[in-house]
């Protein structure tokens, strides 16, 4: 997984955003990338996922 948080964040946003991916669920799975991991990772960047609006804030 990419360790610079800001890039990580860049990188799912842009997949969820074009269309690649229906849900954070379904990136992280076709990625094989662990979900709370991602999650733990970007919170403490202090970014958190909207799910309304696919994306980390």
């Amino acid at each position: 997984m990419i360790s610079d948080p800001n890039i990580l964040v860049s990188m799912i946003n842009m997949k969820l955003r074009d269309g690649d991916y229906s849900s954070l669920d379904d990136a992280c799975l076709s990625l094989g990338i662990d979900k709370e991991e991602l999650e733990r990772r970007l919170a403490a960047a202090g970014f958190h996922y909207d799910s309304t609006q696919r994306q980390f804030k």
